[in-house]
This record gives structure tokens, sequence and C-alpha cells, in this order.
């Protein structure tokens, strides 16, 4: 059959050119160049509520980290004036002047509250990281050798059943009762048996793929457990990882803070510390900023960092970056 070759606008040699047969180039896959890292944060970024989460972050965490650095805060520096005590936003810039400082009020020594919040958010945001540092280590690793091992599994699972069944707040009481309650107490208190429940979890997850093809053959060439789950089994649980860590850091800013309400936390200043002693201003006429400050800020940087780790849990996950 005959074809008019002027429709397709190309000339006979030109729709018929001869191709040459080369066995290194047949081999080769014509495939969009993929990187995770790359498609975890463009579909990361394609959500605009991320882009403002993570900026009212590193706001948080600048004035948490470097303000303190730049202003020196006096806890007692107005002690002795007993007009400057317990003063409403209003009434501390009309008594003290326009400053940042007095832009949330005094506390009960006459303190600026601005200045404590941010001193306070440095401690608490510090215990957190360093609580979910520790735990997810030691529970991610531990958890993926225990899901690995049928050996490990016998023994911890035992351990689990019993230490699981005491609540973990009342472990983090006793053991700061015991010690003291100071910044490592807590933070000792918190991580002796917190990765544990982590390692549980990946356990779980562990025991879902640790027999699939890939894992039996790399078992049969001889790889030891630790590496099978080290390089097999936890990259695939990445999005997994970042949905706990989305729900460990808040949580250790909110153990602080009960710690502290019932009057067991440090008496260093953190926001678990300011909100106990502004208890009694919650229900006094004009002294309640004073009270709802400290709690507003704890309650911004939990939902921030939960937001932010659930959503780059999300985005962490192959199966969204199609």
């Amino acid at each position: 059959m005959d074809y008019d070759l002027e429709q397709f606008g190309m000339s006979k040699e030109e729709l018929f050119a001869q191709v040459d047969h080369n066995d290194l180039e047949s081999e080769k896959i014509t495939a969009p160049r993929y990187s995770y890292w790359h498609s975890v944060f463009r579909v990361f970024f394609k959500k605009k509520i991320n882009i403002f989460i993570l900026v009212l972050l590193a706001i948080i965490i600048l004035l948490a980290y470097l303000y303190p650095l730049f202003v020196e805060y006096e806890k007692y520096g107005n002690l002795l004036d007993s007009s400057t005590k317990h003063l409403s936003p209003a009434k501390a810039i009309e008594k003290l002047g326009f400053s940042i400082h007095w832009i949330l009020g005094t506390g009960a020594s006459g303190e600026s509250t601005w200045d404590a919040i941010w001193y306070g958010s440095r401690l608490s945001i510090s215990l957190a990281l360093i609580c979910a540092a520790i735990n997810m280590t030691v529970g991610v690793l531990f958890g993926a050798l225990w899901g690995f091992s049928k050996k490990v599994d016998v023994v911890m699972i035992e351990i689990y059943n019993i230490i699981a069944n005491v609540p973990y707040i009342l472990v983090v009481s006793v053991m700061v009762m015991i010690i003291s309650a100071n910044f490592w107490t807590l933070v000792f208190a918190m991580t002796i048996t917190g990765w544990l429940s982590i390692a549980y979890f990946m356990r779980t997850q562990v025991l879902i793929i640790r027999d699939r093809e890939y894992n039996l053959a790399s078992k049969c060439l001889g790889t030891s457990s630790f590496k099978i789950a080290l390089k097999n089994i936890l990259p695939f649980l990445t999005s997994v990882i970042m949905t706990v860590v989305a729900t460990e850091i808040p949580s250790y800013i909110s153990y602080e803070v009960f710690l502290s309400y019932i009057g067991m936390g440090m008496s260093d200043t953190s926001l678990g510390r300011m909100i106990y002693a502004a208890e009694s201003a919650m229900v006094t006429p004009g002294w309640q900023f004073e009270f709802w400050s400290p709690v507003a800020v704890a309650s911004i940087i939990t939902v921030v960092l939960y937001v932010a780790g659930q959503n780059l849990g999300d985005a962490s996950d192959p199966r969204t970056h199609m």
C-alpha cells in the first residue's frame, strides 16, 4: 500500500532511516531520574501549609535559642517594686514603657513574661529533642533487630510484657522522686524505658516485611541479621519512623509540662514550671494572661512540631511520589 509521505512533512530518508544495532545501548532503560529525598521535599513543599508551619517553627527555634543569647533574663530584677508584679500587657507597657519585654505582661516577681517564656521554651525544647534522639535511635535499631531475630524476640517479649504494664508517667515520676528534679534526671527518667515502646512498635513493623524474598535471599547468602535489618528493612520504614518522631517530640514537652504542673518538674525556668508557678493566676481577675501565655506557647510548639513531623512522614512514603 502506497502512502502519501508529504502528509508527514518529512522526506522518505528521514522517515525510514537505518538504525545501527548496539548491544550496550539496547540494555539501557529510558526512565526519568529519581531521587528519593528530592521527591520527599517536592511532595512536602507542594502543600502551602507546610511552608507556613516551617516558617513558624523557625521563628520559634530562633526565639528559643537566639533571643536569650542577646537578652539577659532577670527573674528578680523588679522584686522590690511591688507595683510591677502581675501586670497585664497594657498596664505593664503603661508603667514600664513600650518594649518587647512587656508585651505579655509581668509575673509574680515583676519579671518579663515574654523573656521567661523563651528561656523556658529553650529548656523544654532541648529536653524533648534530646529524649527523642536517644529513644528513637535505641528504639529503632533495637526494634529492627528484635523483629528480625527470633531468639531476641523470645526474651524481649517477656521483658516488654512486664514493663509495658507499668504506666510510663509513673516510671518517670518515681525516677524523679528518687534522684532529683533537674534537666538530666528528666532525660534519664524519660529514656530509661521510653525506647521500649518504640522498639516494640518497630518490631511489629519489621515482622510484616521480615520474610520477604529479598531478605530471605540475603540471609541465604550469609548476611548477618544486623546488616539485613539496617540495610534492607529500616530504609523501607522511613515514613513510619518519621511518623513516630512526629508524635514523640511533642509528647516529651507534654510530659515535662505535666510533671511541673503537679509539682514534680524541674526547679529551673521551663514552660511547665511557669505554668505551675502561675496556677493561682488562672483564677485571679487581671492575672489570667500570666497563666495563659505559657500555656498558649507550649500548645503552639507541640502542635507545630506534630504537624510538621506528620506531613514529613506522609511525604516520606514513596507511594506519594507518583
